[in-house]
């Protein structure tokens, strides 16, 4: 660790303590609820690539190409995913069709809701020219302005939100230092909330947010340790954006919001699935840290061709056995163990 890192470390490490919450994580006791079924006929849908459809373009986004979609549908659509992703099974648990992507508006059925997330896109501008998520509010309300959708429609919605870290990737890229990390995390958290009221505003009576997952333990960052090790340091980033995310969602629903807001905590639904090694029911991932899909080499990564089309990739066996499918997304089968972590949370909405 170079000395900037120690300090940096120590610093989190510092805020951590001023803000109440341990070092280690906190460990998660499974709590049943009876299952109510959600009155939910709609889903829209705002984010990066956890969520996204295939809103991307099809000329540029890797999601577009093989391998992704090799398990389902058996090719790409643009999900950063080797099958469905996130939104994909909140939808199939609230019992609808997962809502189409932005980009189809004009072709595509518009009674399940809709897609607006773009991969590699955050709550403000990162290095990927796609909307942000205030831009791509403005585009549901725009929907709603031309009578796409009506005020009945949004009362018997969900909004699902993804925020995975593409901020904190742009802030890094660009130099940001780390003694302004706090202040960069508040700005974005109080955009978020920001946000998340606006939908309110527009009608929409339930709303899930996702808080960070463990970003340490993503592949690109545990690749230097042969997948062996997640780094602590962004893992503290990604604890400090979840309390404060906590605290931010707590004041939401206090001031007599007229929806209610749940967060998706992807922190621990990674962490437990990351840390069952194979164990748990239906899922038996090998080595959970390796993506399935990755480069030849670190000049490539998952999808990539030289100039002659040769493939500069390699893929897993079964990709039902890995729960990362490349260097930042889960497979199918990660979003099936994370989403049925998930399930309790959504159970919270009352009907």
């Amino acid at each position: 660790m170079t000395d900037k890192e120690k300090l940096f470390f120590f610093y989190i490490i510092a805020l951590l303590l001023l803000a109440g919450i341990g070092v280690k994580g906190s460990h998660h006791h499974g709590h049943h609820h009876r299952p109510r079924i959600l009155q939910v006929q709609k889903l829209f849908v705002f984010g990066d690539s956890y969520v996204d459809a295939g809103n991307r373009n099809k000329s540029e986004a890797e999601s577009w190409k093989k391998p992704y979609g090799i398990t389902f549908p058996g090719t790409p659509t643009g999900r950063f995913s080797d099958g469905r992703v996130l939104s994909d099974f909140v939808a199939a648990f609230i019992g609808i069709q997962s809502p189409i992507p932005y980009r189809r508006r004009n072709i595509g059925p518009k009674q399940y809701g809709m897609n607006f997330a773009y991969g590699g896109t955050g709550v403000f501008d990162t290095l990927y020219p796609y909307p942000n998520m205030t831009t791509q509010i403005d585009m549901f309300q725009q929907l709603i302005k031309q009578g796409v959708y009506t005020k009945r429609d949004l009362q018997c919605s969900l909004a699902l939100l993804s925020v995975v870290g593409n901020d904190y990737t742009t802030y890094q890229a660009k130099n940001g230092s780390t003694a302004e990390i706090q202040v960069f995390i508040t700005s974005l958290i109080s955009q978020l909330a920001l946000d998340i009221k606006r939908i309110t505003d527009l009608g929409i009576k339930k709303i899930a947010v996702t808080g960070l997952q463990p970003i340490g333990c993503l592949p690109q960052n545990t690749k230097a340790s042969s997948y062996q090790q997640c780094n602590d340091l962004f893992n503290q980033v990604a604890n400090i954006h979840n309390l404060l995310l906590k605290n931010a969602v707590e004041e939401l629903n206090k001031n007599g919001n007229k929806s209610t807001v749940v967060i998706f905590d992807l922190y621990k639904a990674f962490n437990s699935t990351l840390q069952s090694t194979g164990k748990q029911g239906r899922w038996k991932f090998e080595n959970p840290m390796k993506p399935c899909c990755a480069g030849v080499s670190s000049a490539f990564s998952c999808a990539s061709v030289d100039e002659n089309g040769t493939k500069m990739y390699t893929v897993c066996e079964s990709p039902e056995s890995a729960f990362f499918w490349d260097d930042v997304h889960p497979t199918q089968m990660g979003w099936d163990a994370i989403s049925s972590y998930l399930k309790n949370t959504l159970y919270n909405f009352s009907s």
